[in-house]
């Protein structure tokens, strides 16, 4: 039965980061007796609320499954329980994991140094599926104290910033874009980091 006594989880929430989710929510005080967690789903086209692993459970978030697919509207509903009373349901606003996901920044594997070049190895932030379109701007700048930032916008994981000076310090980040139904989603900027060119 829904009982009164008994209230709802708050600030429930999907966290998502790299198209990794979670539905998170505040634990439930109880004076005495250990709640647990019901956390159901649905998708856009259905009517019907689904189990995603999580039925009864003491912790107090449940990973969202990741065949759900990425481009779905999801609703997401939690509820306490303590022994056979339940408090009432709480929903979340729609979710849509590739738009409402943050991407964090791209990898980076190696950077191999040439008089007037840096060649950049990197790595999405997430493993690709088959069609994913993937962008990286890289934006790069000669260590001086005002330097003039340049952009490159590149598609391939080994890459080139070209036309430096040798032997001088330049520094670079990137951000990834994936191309969504809605336009482009924009990941989170990559701490810079600094070479130096070789000395020809």
């Amino acid at each position: 039965e829904t009982s009164p006594h008994l209230p709802a989880p708050e600030n429930v929430e999907v966290y998502s980061y790299n198209l990794q989710s979670l539905l998170r929510w505040s634990p439930v005080a109880v004076e005495n007796g250990s709640v647990l967690y019901t956390a159901q789903y649905k998708s856009g086209s259905y009517k019907e609320w689904s189990g995603m692993g999580c039925a009864q459970t003491p912790q107090p978030q449940c990973g969202v499954p990741p065949e759900l697919g990425r481009r779905w509207t999801l609703w997401f509903r939690v509820r306490a329980e303590l022994g056979n009373l339940s408090s009432a349901w709480v929903l979340t606003p729609a979710f849509v994991p590739e738009a409402n996901t943050t991407l964090g920044p791209p990898r980076v594997n190696r950077v191999s140094a040439s008089p007037h070049s840096l060649l950049v190895s990197i790595s999405p932030p997430f493993p690709p599926e088959h069609g994913d379109s993937l962008q990286y701007l890289v934006s790069y700048w000669e260590n001086t104290t005002s330097p003039a930032r340049k952009k490159l916008s590149v598609v391939e994981t080994l890459f080139q910033i070209g036309n430096l000076k040798e032997s001088t310090v330049y520094c670079f980040s990137i951000q990834v874009q994936l191309k969504i139904i809605s336009g482009h989603l924009l990941g989170e900027e990559r701490a810079p980091e600094c070479h130096r060119t070789a000395l020809s």
